[in-house]
């Protein structure tokens, strides 16, 4: 079932509007309202021959002077009785021929006064007059064929009748019918500014809106759950933040419902999103839960909490690749939670009583990936497909307008708090700062902190002006107990962590310690050419230290001190402060083709600038789907 959009009806009932766009190459109204002029042709009568007065003249040529390279033409303008010269540099034959002596033309063009005379250089020659004409890029089209479409299409009447609010409407308008205070803004400025900018910004905003609403679809759930998760948090030996409270009522009330809930939850590193997962497990009980995490010691981190936190009634398991229990295809009867890295795609689940799928950073996940879970658990007779509660968790922060809009495809919470303030410093450092580095890692390693350096290279590389793990190993080795070094990509990689966070001092890695990993005695982590890593993975990073309410230091060692990215991420902790700024560099992707990739996919609204536009418009499309759903 699709949500409805103010757009749906007026489409349906237009055919001829539909058939005219599709001919154009635009599937919308507002595709083609958005596809506006790259510039105007101002055919209004020039009043006045002023330095920089722009239109039309009608003329009468009076005289015509040959040179090697320039055209001159002395012309009378006829309707203010003064004569204009006007120039061509190297003027074609046709161009002669067509001011001959005593000829009557309309020219346009900018009128420039050179000492006492008015001089118009290389005007245009009109057959009309007393317009401002839009002009297009187009390479399909005709300007002629989309000025008389567009000013037929693109009106006060049609773009209201599609959702869009008045205003916005009448100036958008107004860019296909052009006013006079129109052509002088856009002269001054060069492009679109003031209300006209901002109809554009609401009315892309608005289009993409309506078209992410389209893709979502709902679906009757399996099971009604309505298991008991206060008696948990109640029996926790700590409290839970009002942030975690709140994204608890949220899901409970999702998985209550005869719709199958889709879910993103997204906090903070460190904001607890453990205990709102197993809080989850017992809204789901007595039917059983299933978590997938990316990493086989994210996956052991979660099940440890799970044994520690969760009541003993509930039987939980543990799968990965190592894995060799029988299950008996899986849930066997006796068990309710299995948590499991992406080896549960390749075992035989029995998912009749399995009630709520959830992935942990789930970006980590293709989407095949994710769809083949909610698969296995999903139910289907001749009548109705029945879906599994879906949540996804993800502690990598999302700017607002990116959740706004996200929150058309899936439902959205946020973890905006954490449980203990984190204190973390923040410095860039270069070569100069190593001998003062080096003095603060032994300090730390002397009060049984722990460190981890990150590097950019395992090995040597004639490309890049930095040592790789393989060739800091000797230096570290040789001055510290407890170093401990793992690049990602060897086998032994899950063991030398796990031996690392019970009895190392230094660890020598790549970004692998990025995600979920929990690492409670390190204090320090040093982050080498950051300037290569996008600021959610240093963020990641920096997030590793300071778990547990310790003092943390992340140290970004680089040739590049003077990056204003690096220093805006230094000057803040927040994730969605972080997200904000790197939505700022890296712009925000295709939304609607499901691309999360970097790239500008916004012509006129930027995510990073333009919330406030975002709120209103998002607003504006509530409003207009209650409306439809009440009519």
């Amino acid at each position: 079932m699709q949500t409805p959009t103010p757009s749906t009806t007026s489409q349906k009932a237009s055919p001829t509007l539909a058939q005219t766009l599709k001919e154009l190459g635009f599937s919308h109204l507002l595709e083609l309202a958005l596809f506006v002029p790259h510039s105007y042709l101002n055919t209004m009568p020039i009043q006045a021959l002023r330095d920089g007065e722009q239109g039309a003249l009608r003329i009468e040529v009076v005289d015509t002077h040959t040179h090697p390279k320039v055209f001159k033409i002395y012309a009378r303008a006829l309707d203010l009785e003064e004569t204009i010269e006007i120039v061509f540099f190297h003027a074609k034959p046709f161009v002669k021929k067509l001011f001959a002596k005593n000829t009557t033309l309309i020219i346009q063009g900018t009128v420039r006064l050179n000492g006492f005379m008015a001089t118009m250089i290389q005007p245009k020659i009109l057959h009309d007059i007393g317009k401002i004409l839009p002009q297009f890029k187009s390479t399909k089209h005709k300007n002629d064929k989309l000025i008389k479409i567009t000013q037929h299409l693109v009106t006060t009447q049609n773009l209201t009748a599609i959702g869009l609010p008045y205003e916005v409407a009448t100036s958008l308008n107004e860019i296909f019918h052009p006013t006079k205070a129109l052509l002088e803004a856009f002269s001054i400025s060069k492009t679109f500014s003031g209300k006209w900018l901002y109809a554009l910004k609401f009315s892309e905003i608005f289009y993409h809106i309506t078209q992410l609403a389209k893709k979502r679809h709902s679906f009757s759930a399996k099971f009604i759950c309505n298991g008991d998760y206060t008696t948990f948090v109640q029996s926790l030996p700590f409290q839970l933040t009002n942030a975690q409270k709140r994204v608890c009522a949220e899901i409970a009330h999702d998985l209550s419902q005869t719709k199958a809930a889709k879910r993103l939850i997204m906090g903070d590193v460190g904001c607890g999103k453990t205990m709102i997962i197993l809080a989850s497990v017992l809204m789901a009980y007595p039917k059983k839960s299933l978590l997938m995490a990316p990493t086989t010691v994210l996956a052991k981190q979660l099940y440890e909490q799970a044994k520690l936190y969760l009541p003993s009634h509930i039987n939980t398991v543990l799968i990965s690749a190592d894995s060799k229990q029988d299950l008996n295809g899986l849930f066997g009867y006796d068990i309710d939670f299995i948590i499991g890295t992406q080896a549960l795609l390749y075992r035989d689940i029995r998912a009749d009583e399995l009630a709520l799928v959830m992935s942990d950073e789930q970006h980590r996940f293709g989407t095949k990936q994710r769809h083949y879970l909610e698969k296995i658990a999903t139910s289907s007779d001749t009548s109705d497909t029945k879906k599994p509660h879906v949540l996804q968790f993800s502690a990598t922060p999302i700017p607002r307008t990116m959740a706004m809009l996200e929150s058309k495809l899936i439902d959205v919470s946020i973890i905006d708090e954490l449980p203990y303030p984190k204190d973390i410093t923040t410095r860039i450092i270069g070569k100069k700062d190593f001998k003062e580095l080096l003095e603060h890692i032994k300090t730390e390693v002397a009060h049984a902190h722990q460190i981890a350096l990150i590097y950019p290279l395992v090995e040597e590389s004639q490309s890049l002006d930095y040592l790789s793990i393989k060739e800091g190993e000797n230096f570290w080795k040789t001055r510290f107990n407890g170093v401990y070094s793992t690049s990602g990509q060897d086998k032994e990689k899950e063991n030398v962590l796990e031996e690392f966070a019970q009895k190392g001092s230094i660890l020598l890695a790549t970004t692998l310690i990025e995600v979920g990993i929990s690492l409670p005695k390190l204090s320090t982590i040093v982050i080498i050419a950051p300037e290569r890593l996008g600021l959610a993975t240093l963020h990641q990073l920096r997030g590793r230290v300071s778990r547990n309410g310790l003092k943390g230091y992340c140290f970004l060692y680089t040739q590049h001190p003077d990056s204003a990215r690096l220093h805006e991420f230094a000057a803040h902790l927040d994730g969605f402060d972080i997200a904000q700024i790197d939505l700022k560099y890296r712009k925000s992707g295709d939304l609607l083709n499901g691309k999360r990739q970097s790239g500008a996919e916004w012509v006129f609204a930027d995510l990073s600038e333009d919330e406030s536009i975002f709120v209103q418009a998002n607003a504006h499309f509530q409003k207009q789907t209650k409306s439809n759903a009440s009519n």
